[in-house]
């Protein structure tokens, strides 16, 4: 009894202080299904979860389990995929399609079952099969295990979640792209938590406001969800303090824009400090490729003081304030954001090395198949490959069921460590000798435990541009960026090897080079690819098989009783 009331005791101790929080499982059910919306002035059918675009927000605190059972009534095969959860031991529920797992067939279903496990802030789920993405995705929102932030709490946490929208079904979009070879149609709007806002035809009674008291502080977690674009993002008249990114706290720095490439996530605080009034939030594209046809429409919010009054009646006509915007290619601010985000306080590196990998990532261009007529230029198809293999998804059982089996010629392990051929890189006329990729499922095998350093090299074969790089299953240390091609007698001596920033995304500079560092320490095989999804399309994927290390807590699980058939 005397130990009874201690333990009581000591919880609401424990309460007053941080929450006595236990961790707890989240049940969910996730229905696929096709939902007629209106955007742009016309109805269409779009895929959605739940009858929702975007899909609902999951809250969870460190610690908890997540069980979401997907029913597929769509009339595409579905995956779903938790962008950024570690899924440790738990390669099961990651989620791409014939990479982890088959996919879920119309009227088929499958249950997502993983535990967050030291990781807290923003992430997002979305479907990783063709470009579903486009309109099945939502916020996952990891709250701190004991309730405490790094920084004072925030009156109101407000997911703003930016999108991309076709006025015609996205899937037909890229099917039609992959027919012909050519570059897919650029979206027709840019959105804000699914509204494109008051400059596009049609929605400006819709558009998201977001209602906020003068003089408080609230927390904006803002998710890059868009298919193929990386955006500038700016708030009129208000500053924003940057405080954590891909669900890792940063050192506090403060901006007047930001700027998200597509699967990146950014919190900052924001200070409702002007006068009363309504003030727009504006995002449009980072367009970092020279001649490369993109969407140059601007998405907008509102932001709307509490104390403002109704425009409509005592002000018509008069509209928010609208902020300033970086130009679509303006690399220098797009750089010096990503420059700030560092670690909160100094890291201990992952050390030494076991892999010294040098990946190529880039465009190319495939020849036409005899008695095909291609899209692409110069009647040519597009590809894109990282050191020279063009991606392919197996068909017939995914690359983990086809590790986890034994089945022979689903893939190889033998994706190189460096380029097959050296070359000037970032050289502004490359031989054209260089520009059509081997297609290939090519793996690189790690051991458990090993320490991987990897430079990403960006290519200017056919258009140089950023590519934002995410690797499934674990985050990694961004030890620097720069221009160029790496040279490491030169670029070694800029590494941050003090606080560099933790992310699962990075963007390696158009025309230049990204260096990371992580340790391999979750076994399964875990997909690396450019997040912009015309380019996965084209084939700039590889994977990586983490081999099981020693008992049961250093080695995957066994495949779960439901998972999909082929």
């Amino acid at each position: 009894m005397e130990v009874l009331k201690d333990s009581i005791i000591q919880c609401l101790l424990l309460l007053l202080l941080f929450g006595c929080a236990s961790a707890e499982v989240h049940h969910h059910e996730f229905v696929v299904e096709a939902t007629p919306v209106k955007r742009l002035c016309r109805t269409h059918n779009i895929i959605t979860v739940n009858g929702q675009y975007p899909g609902p927000t999951l809250a969870v605190r460190d610690g908890d389990t997540l069980v979401v059972d997907v029913i597929n009534r769509a009339k595409y095969n579905v995956t779903l995929h938790w962008h950024g959860v570690r899924q440790l031991r738990t390669a099961w529920a990651d989620g791409p399609e014939f990479v982890t797992q088959c996919p879920i067939r119309p009227g088929g279903s499958y249950t997502y079952r993983f535990t967050i496990e030291e990781q807290e802030g923003t992430l997002w789920w979305h479907a990783h099969s063709s470009w579903l993405r486009a309109t099945v995705h939502g916020a996952l929102i990891i709250y701190p295990k004991h309730g405490s932030y790094p920084f004072p709490k925030p009156k109101k946490e407000i997911p703003v979640i930016l999108g991309e929208w076709w006025n015609e079904d996205p899937i037909r979009v890229v099917r039609r792209a992959a027919r012909t070879g050519a570059a897919p149609n650029v979206s027709d709007a840019f959105t804000i938590n699914g509204q494109p806002g008051d400059l596009y035809k049609c929605s400006n009674k819709e558009t998201t406001v977001f209602t906020v008291a003068p003089g408080e502080t609230n927390l904006l977690r803002f998710i890059n969800a868009a298919l193929n674009n990386e955006h500038f993002i700016s708030i009129a008249g208000h500053k924003m303090t940057v405080v954590a990114a891909d669900a890792a706290y940063t050192k506090p720095f403060t901006t007047s824009v930001l700027m998200l490439a597509p699967g990146q996530t950014t919190d900052v605080l924001l200070t409702t400090d002007q006068p009363a009034g309504r003030y727009y939030m504006a995002a449009h594209a980072y367009a970092s490729a020279r001649g490369v046809a993109f969407d140059n429409t601007t998405t907008t919010a509102i932001l709307e003081y509490t104390n403002s009054g109704c425009p409509t009646k005592n002000r018509p006509g008069v509209r928010p304030a609208f902020p300033m915007l970086p130009a679509f290619n303006d690399t220098p601010t797009a750089t010096a954001f990503a420059a700030g985000i560092r670690s909160p306080r100094p890291v201990k590196i992952p050390s030494p090395i076991d892999h010294h990998l040098f990946f190529t990532v880039g465009l190319g261009l495939f020849n036409c198949p005899p008695a095909r007529r291609c899209g692409g230029p110069n009647g040519t198809r597009f590809g894109a490959s990282m050191n020279n293999v063009s991606f392919q998804l197996p068909t017939r059982l995914s690359i983990l069921q086809a590790y986890h089996m034994g089945v022979r010629g689903v893939f190889t392990t033998d994706f190189p460590a460096a380029p097959p051929v050296q070359f000037d890189y970032t050289a502004a006329n490359i031989s054209r000798a260089l520009w059509q990729p081997v297609p290939g499922t090519k793996l690189y095998p790690l051991k458990y435990g090993s320490v991987v350093q990897l430079v990403l090299q960006g290519t200017n074969i056919f258009a140089g541009e950023e590519h934002p790089m995410h690797i499934h299953g674990y985050h990694f240390y961004v030890l620097a960026t720069g221009f160029g091609n790496f040279d490491p007698a030169r670029d070694a001596t800029s590494f941050n090897l003090v606080d560099p920033p933790l992310r699962n995304t990075v963007g390696v500079p158009v025309n230049g080079w990204a260096v990371i560092r992580f340790v391999a320490d979750n076994p399964g095989v875990w997909l690396m690819h450019c997040h912009l999804d015309v380019h996965i399309t084209w084939g700039l994927a590889m994977a990586f098989l983490v081999e099981n290390g020693v008992g049961k807590l250093q080695s995957l699980e066994p495949p779960p009783a439901d998972l999909p058939r082929c």
